[in-house]
């Protein structure tokens, strides 16, 4: 059954998401010698393609990435248009010496309107985005043995207390991982860029934008609610381990059949030539 998002939502839904794409992938090298991370292969189909599947299957028509690292890959792989889906791009001449918080401010003036921000290195389930595409959501999972980096807290009403940037086990609270997918109202992006500006200013550019996040949330200046991405599989992909995870969680076959395959087809406008490349390099580097 296809859900008319429309009717679903009303008309708060968004349509516009931000991709964050400029780092250059080094623990997955070296996959990522000549392509950037986000182009790396599962099973037969990039995380970025799949990951241009799920946001078209929510009803996303603008597509904002940016882009640093081997950035022509990316603008040759999607172009400028993919179906009813527009594609623009910022490049981030500072890829190399700054971290996920500079990119975000790199938005700061692009975007004016509510949006779902995604980092680049997630492969998940497409429904695992159907209560994303509201305001003030941060996606979570209960932690797992592979799983690292930053954790919220939440409360009964399952809306974030507190960010931690490690995963610290004192903490008496239940922690979850967050996995790098957040959605904004349009007066919570402007308080967010307020604080990106401060912290550009002061030369901060190495930090991690959930340190910003995390003071919103500890100031009351930033809601997020918690949406568990428990119930279907997603995996973040940083190394070649974390690649051969994820291949196990999304077979060769899983895009094959049905809607998500039809969008792709229809409506894609990825030139085959370099699929076929990036496959047989990949292919080619794994083997050694």
């Amino acid at each position: 059954m296809v859900i008319n998002l429309k009717n679903y939502y009303g008309d708060n839904r968004i349509t516009t998401a931000l991709l964050l794409a400029a780092g250059m992938g080094s623990r997955l090298f070296p996959l990522t010698q000549n392509i950037p991370k986000c182009l790396t292969l599962v099973n037969e189909k990039s995380i970025l393609e799949r990951l241009v599947t799920c946001l078209k299957l929510q009803g996303i028509k603008r597509l904002v990435i940016v882009t640093g690292y081997q950035e022509n890959c990316i603008r040759e792989f999607l172009g400028t248009k993919s179906g009813n889906m527009t594609i623009e791009y910022i490049y981030s001449p500072l890829y190399k010496t700054t971290n996920n918080i500079y990119s975000l401010w790199m938005a700061r003036e692009i975007i004016n309107e509510p949006f779902i921000l995604i980092e680049s290195d997630l492969i998940f389930d497409a429904s695992l985005l159907y209560d994303m595409i509201l305001p003030a959501r941060i996606a979570v999972a209960s932690m797992q043995p592979w799983m690292n980096g930053t954790t919220v807290t939440i409360n009964q009403s399952h809306q974030v207390k507190s960010f931690q940037n490690c995963t610290a086990t004192h903490l008496d609270e239940i922690r979850y991982k967050t996995v790098n997918i957040y959605s904004f109202s349009l007066s919570s992006w402007h308080a967010i860029i307020d604080r990106l500006n401060q912290y550009i200013s002061a030369d901060k550019v190495n930090c991690y934008y959930e340190t910003v996040f995390g003071e919103m949330v500890v100031d009351g200046n930033l809601s997020l609610q918690a949406v568990s991405f428990d119930n279907k599989p997603w995996y973040e992909i940083d190394t070649i381990e974390d690649l051969a995870e994820a291949e196990k969680l999304f077979p060769a076959d899983s895009c094959k059949t049905g809607i998500c395959d039809k969008i792709i087809s229809e409506t894609s406008d990825i030139p085959d030539q370099f699929i076929i490349n990036n496959r047989r390099e990949q292919t080619e580097k794994l083997a050694g």
